[in-house]
């Protein structure tokens, strides 16, 4: 008796070795992508002075708290829907959020220079965030668990830029 022919189903892709998805900010940041969870990040092509605006946020949509969401306001969230969503954290951060302008800005503290990674600082717009984490920035000034500003001292967020809701939402904790 001969063998019977079996269709197999084709083998299944993860996300990382799917067609890569055409970039959404062409000569202003590079995506770095990672096979490692949690890996991918986004470093600059571009030279910007401090306080430059560095993109405006134009493709958001309104979402529910998530790890991959940006708080905008006390109660609301968006998904960024850009490769601005591989913008990591970082306690010397590169970049300011600014959700309530909807644009993310160069620091003001110091300059941004082609190949620095584009990096926030979460609690900035988080005030308490959907999956916390032990922070591996490296800075010298790095605040260890990250969670949301709600969570974190008055000390520890000094000297940061934060987006109104959160400064909204700190004096009403206080």
């Amino acid at each position: 008796m001969a063998p019977i022919a079996v269709e197999q189903p084709a083998p299944v892709q993860s996300a990382f070795h799917e067609k890569t998805p055409a970039p959404t900010h062409p000569g202003l940041l590079q995506v770095n992508r990672s096979a490692q969870e949690f890996g991918s990040s986004a470093s600059s092509l571009v030279d910007l002075p401090a306080g430059a605006v560095f993109a405006k946020i134009t493709t958001a949509t309104p979402a529910k708290k998530a790890y991959t969401s940006v708080q905008t306001g006390p109660d609301s969230h968006i998904e960024l829907n850009s490769d601005l969503v591989f913008c990591n954290h970082s306690c010397a951060p590169t970049l300011n959020f600014d959700m309530h302008n909807m644009e993310v800005r160069v620091v003001d503290n110091r300059p941004l220079k082609a190949g620095d990674d584009l990096t926030f600082f979460y609690p900035s717009s988080e005030w308490d965030m959907d999956q916390s984490f032990d922070c591996n920035c490296g800075a010298k000034e790095c605040r260890g668990r990250i969670s949301g500003a709600k969570n974190m001292t008055s000390e520890a967020l000094e000297g940061y830029w934060l987006n109104p809701h959160i400064e909204a939402l700190l004096k009403e904790q206080r």
